[in-house]
Formats: C-alpha cells, structure tokens, sequence
C-alpha cells in the first residue's frame, strides 16, 4: 500500500449542513456573517498550495469573538459536522482546505491588536491579525516580532498553528519561540486559556507548546500572547558564491562556531538562480557559480554588523568562496532579499510543480539535495532545492512543466514519497516549518 493511502474519514461519515443548522449559525454569529452557495464560498476551497484540489465547503461563517467561536464548535460536535479553521489562506499543503465539506470556520473578522505591553515586552491578538499589520502596529512602540516566514500576509494564527519558521529562524527561532500563552476554544465549546505573559512556568503541563503547531486539529485558537524584542538598528545581507554545495554547507557550522549569531543563512544552487534570473529579466551577481549562501545579519551598530560580516567572510574564504559580496546600500540589500523571497513564486509561475519542505540535521543537507536530485533524474522529474542552511530546512520542488499531464500526476506522488523516505533516513522528518494539512497527511 502506498503511503499516500489511509483509512481516514469520507464526507459520508459526516452529517450534511441543513437549513436547521444554517439558522442556528446565523443565531450564533449572524446573519451577515453566514455565507453559502457555490459561488460565495469558493474562495475559501483552496489555500496557495501548488497543485491546486479544490474542496466545498456547505457553509462559511466569520465569528466575531471567542464565545461564538465557541458555541459553533459545540453545535458542530453535537451534529456531528465537520469543522475547519482557516485564517488568511497563505499555507501551502491544504491545512485551511474543507476536505469533507462542512464548515469553514474563517477567523477572518477576529483581527484586533488587542494590546502592547511595552514594559513586559508582549503583545495579545487575535489569531487574523497578519505579520504585516502586527509589525507596523510594533514600530511606534520601538519594538519587534522577529519571525519572518517570507509571507508577511499570513495571519497569526496561521503561524502557530503551523509553528511557522523561515528565514529569521538560526537567531530568533521558530513561532513556539515566541508565543507565551493562548486562547483555544476545544470542540466542546469550552475556552481555556494557556501561559501568560511570564516567562517562566513549572506549573502543569505545558499546553501552549501542545496546540502550537496542531493545525485546528485539537482546538481553534482565538488569542494569542506574543513575546516581542528590541529592532535591530542595522541589518547587512553577504552573498557568498562557492564552487560546490559541500563547501557551502560546510560553512555553516564553522560561522556558527563564530559566536556572533546571524539572524539567518540560505543557501541556493545554480539552478534556481537561473530560473529567477529568465523570469525577471535581471542577472545575480555571480550567477555562474555553483552554489551560494546568504548570510542576513542583525546588530545594535554598524561596528557590530561590520566586525560580525568580518569574520564570517574570513570562515567562507578559507573554506572555498570565491568573495562576499556586501551589497552597495539598502536598496541593493532589499533587491537581494526579494531575490529570495521570490523563489517559489517564480517556481509556482513555470508550470506545475510539487513542494516539500524536508528537514535534515544540517551537515546532510548536502547529501539530501545530491540523492533527491537524483531521484528525480532516475523518474524524469526535474528537481531543484534550497532552503535554510542554518536550520537544515529544505524546500524541494519537482517541477512538471515537460510532462505529459498523466505523466506528471502519476510520477509525482512516487518521487514525493521517495524524497521523504530520503529526508526520513538522514535523521530528518517530511516537514520543518510548513505543516502537514491534508497534502502530506498520508506520507
């Protein structure tokens, strides 16, 4: 049997949504708030995840706070429907996506800043503020929300619900890093509430790291209380052209060793610098190496930025760089993070493709990439990689645009099975930051 099989649930084991329990939601949330008809809910069928599958929900309804949020979980747990919480849409493996129809339960109106806590470094919202309004909210207050996932439309919910992580994460971690306490109402209707805004518990068990990361499938989360920090005053992004992916990787742990922590290392392959460079038009700086890193520093000063971007370039030189390019200002700065930023939307653009998100211990980041390239040349599947270097997370994208349509869904779910069995062998596990949703469920 194949691992994408399972006996999980069909849409008839679940009762329909009726008139009766349209009437109830609207009761509970509103009219207004009720939302039904193919035509109205269908934005709500797919989340920006690759290959596109599209599923129905009966019924949307946007509650307005936690008590109704509450109250629809427990007239849905009575009536045996199902329930699926979404929030801004941004994920990429299905999570948000009504598989056995029911309710799609968007959080979408719940989207206050609730408060900034400037002396205890915390801010509470509810789970569809985005990282967007979140950080533009921080700067009047000189403060900081330091996770950076390249998707600054996600909601907050939506990144604790999959512990999101990204670029940001070898200095400041992953989301469970940075979330103190929750609201969570559980499918019976009750609303409990986790941690707080201390920084230190031995008090029971710890339930906030528990529904992190559990995509809706304990409770919906409807606050959440972030930990902030201080913005850095200075950031710098190194470019580092190598003449292998071994070298580039075996860079990472001696900058680590270096003390200085870099708020985050990427590393990238030719290939996908080529496919960047046909879809904008616009050439990378030392474009024909084989493989590169980004190194993205913070600090306090310049004199930080300068001595820490010393040192680092000392580590890449006598491990095999050809140089550093330190980019000539800001706006060169910020061209080079869009560069990255734009990866998988300039992949999604080519044609159809496939994505995974593999985590690995960082050393075999190298031999990962090499032996799931070559899985993909002994299938016909053209594969490319990059990812975060500091924190071994791979994305791994088959693309399909030279195969025959039959060709690609049939060879896709076996290369995507063979690459995780691979991620699996080296020490790793099939996802480090995007989650599972319904899309990677069965492997």
């Amino acid at each position: 049997m194949s691992l994408c099989e399972s006996d999980s649930p069909t849409q008839q084991d679940y009762t329909r949504v009726n008139r009766e329990v349209i009437d109830l939601l609207e009761q509970i949330a509103g009219a207004g708030s009720v939302v039904v008809g193919d035509d109205l809910v269908a934005g709500y069928a797919c989340d920006e995840m690759p290959v596109a599958d599209y599923h129905m929900p009966e019924v949307v309804v946007k509650p307005g706070d936690t008590v109704a949020v509450g109250r629809i979980l427990q007239l849905a747990s009575q009536r045996r429907i199902p329930v699926t919480p979404r929030g801004s849409g941004t994920g990429v493996c299905g999570g948000c996506v009504p598989l056995y129809g029911g309710i799609l339960l968007s959080l979408e109106l719940m989207d206050r800043i609730m408060e900034i806590d400037e002396d205890n470094f915390v801010a509470v919202v509810e789970p569809a503020v985005t990282l967007a309004n979140l950080n533009t909210a921080l700067e009047s207050h000189g403060l900081y929300y330091p996770v950076y996932p390249g998707e600054s439309n996600a909601s907050i919910g939506g990144t604790v619900a999959t512990n999101a992580g990204g670029m940001k994460a070898v200095k400041h971690g992953v989301t469970r890093n940075h979330v103190m306490g929750l609201e969570a109402a559980l499918p019976t209707g009750a609303v409990i509430d986790t941690g707080g805004k201390f920084v230190k518990s031995s008090t029971g068990y710890d339930l906030t790291q528990l529904l992190i990361g559990s995509e809706g499938t304990l409770a919906v989360i409807t606050k959440i209380i972030l930990r902030l920090g201080i913005p850095p005053k200075h950031m710098e992004v190194l470019f580092i052209p190598f003449e292998g992916l071994d070298d580039a990787v075996g860079a990472v742990p001696l900058i680590l060793k270096e003390g200085s922590l870099p708020a985050g290392i990427e590393f990238m392959e030719r290939d996908i610098i080529g496919i960047v460079e046909e879809d904008t038009g616009k050439e990378v700086p030392h474009h024909d190496y084989a493989a590169f890193l980004m190194v993205i520093l913070e600090g306090q000063t310049e004199a930080d930025i300068h001595e820490q971007a010393g040192r680092i370039e000392k580590v890449c030189l006598d491990n095999g760089a050809a140089g550093v390019l330190v980019p000539p200002g800001a706006a060169s700065r910020r061209r080079l993070i869009e560069m990255r930023e734009s990866f998988y939307p300039t992949i999604k653009r080519s044609g159809p493709i496939e994505v995974a998100d593999v985590v690995v211990p960082r050393s075999r980041i190298p031999e990962f990439v090499k032996q799931a390239r070559s899985t993909g040349e002994r299938h016909g599947v053209p594969v490319i990689s990059y990812g975060h270097a500091g924190d071994g997370n791979v994305h791994v994208h088959l693309l399909g645009k030279d195969l025959d349509p039959s060709e690609w869904r049939r060879k896709r779910p076996v290369v995507m099975e063979e690459i995780y069995r691979l991620g699996v062998a080296l020490g790793g596990v099939i996802s480090g930051e995007h989650g599972l949703g319904y899309e990677k469920k069965g492997y």
